[in-house]
């Protein structure tokens, strides 16, 4: 691959999402397969024309700025004209195209994104795809959803944009903190998909991981953010701190029992006990469960001192508010070392009925660890084998490898 190509695929990798998102809020008389060409098409242009005449020197802005082009000619070819007045497509083009301003409008196009019109599921999805830029195989494994799923949800949401002419605008002032916990949503995937990437060469995407943090941090910023906010950052800051110790020297992926304490990032951790402490409220959501779980690992010295009992509490709480096999796997796991084995494995055996988690592979490798730590390693070895199977993931087919050559 030349530099030309990889720096396309970089630019096409951070942008392509956020392009089209701008077009749909800059242009309404073009719809979202529209876009969609429109931006393949200045990703091609940009390939051809950079081996020609060199890479420009700001790559995005020429992206941003050809991409509008075509927009434009492209509404001519179909003698239409864009449905704003002159002020409004002033604005709309600052808004997403003007370089200056590209972090404040992400954090825009995800409020434009959650459209109420568009059922909550679509929202997400719709603002995965085309804001943050995850691929479909990554949007279905954050959702537990399989891929046909996730494909055909988006068909549906396409024909429905552009049979209802639905706009994908930044609503007014006043509706923008119903959109909030949808926006809120967004941002914990985002995080999650960074966190524990569903790509196959990596596990970790810190640059995903880093754009939850910043937008969230600029909603926390406004006026817009809210103590759920705070207890979000929290939780994603107690994940971030723990980034260098998740792999070896060698650059092996490394469980939480395995992990060096020492390599967390102390820093990280205060500043999300700040953010925790100053999400206090007497109504708790989902991010505060979960930021306090994580406060747990972080807070314990070892593997064996954590307060397993306590984090399974948590989870069995946080399964009554927001019930889904994620919230149940995890409390199986805590169950598990909390000393409730059968009520563990009960759980792990029912979550093998769920379409998704019966080909995921956390599930699969958590009852091969789990037989393995109760002797059974015939029964370990075949679930180690089909979690195998079941990620193309280069560092976590070496870390299930590393399992099975612990087994007898």
């Amino acid at each position: 691959m030349n530099i030309v190509q990889q720096e396309v695929d970089t630019l096409y990798k951070e942008h392509f999402g956020k392009m089209v998102a701008s077009l749909l809020y800059s242009f309404r008389d073009l719809d979202l397969e529209t876009v969609e060409d429109v931006v393949h098409d200045t990703f091609s242009s940009a390939l051809t024309y950079w081996q020609q005449k060199g890479i420009p020197a700001n790559t995005s802005g020429w992206l941003y700025k050809v991409c509008r082009n075509k927009a434009l000619n492209k509404l001519k070819k179909n003698n239409r004209l864009v449905s704003l007045d002159e002020k409004t497509d002033q604005r709309s083009a600052e808004i997403g195209f003007n370089e200056s301003v590209l972090d404040d409008p992400q954090l825009r196009l995800l409020f434009a994104c959650a459209n109420p019109d568009l059922s909550p599921k679509t929202q997400v999805v719709i603002t995965l795809k085309y804001v943050v830029n995850l691929k479909v195989e990554a949007i279905a494994q954050v959702l537990g959803m399989t891929i046909d799923g996730v494909d055909k949800l988006l068909l549906r949401a396409r024909q429905k944009i552009k049979g209802e002419k639905i706009l994908l605008e930044e609503p007014h002032a006043s509706a923008l903190k119903q959109r909030r916990p949808i926006v809120h949503k967004i941002i914990y995937l985002t995080f999650n998909e960074g966190y524990k990437s569903s790509g196959s060469k990596e596990v970790l995407r810190e640059d995903l991981c880093e754009e939850a943090l910043l937008l969230n941090k600029g909603l926390i910023d406004s006026n817009l953010g809210n103590k759920d906010s705070l207890a979000l950052q929290a939780l994603m800051l107690f994940n971030s701190a723990r980034f260098k110790s998740r792999f070896s020297s060698s650059d092996k992926l490394l469980d939480l029992e395995n992990q060096d304490r020492t390599l967390w990032n102390k820093d990280l951790i205060l500043l999300a006990e700040d953010f925790l402490t100053r999400s206090h409220s007497e109504a708790l959501s989902n991010y505060h469960v979960e930021a306090a779980i994580a406060y747990k690992h972080c807070s314990a010295v070892s593997f064996k001192a954590t307060e397993w009992e306590t984090i399974a509490g948590l989870y069995k709480h946080l399964l009554h508010s927001n019930p889904n096999p994620f919230v149940e796997l995890n409390y199986a796991i805590a169950l598990y070392y909390a000393g409730e084995k059968q009520s563990a494995f009960k759980l792990l055996n029912e979550l093998q009925q769920h379409a998704f988690f019966n080909q995921y592979y956390l599930l699969s490798m958590t009852l091969g660890k789990f037989y393995h730590l109760e002797g059974d390693d015939g029964l370990a070895k075949q679930y180690l084998l089909k979690a195998y199977d079941q990620t193309n993931n280069v560092k976590e087919r070496d870390f299930i490898g590393r399992m099975m050559e612990g087994l007898e």
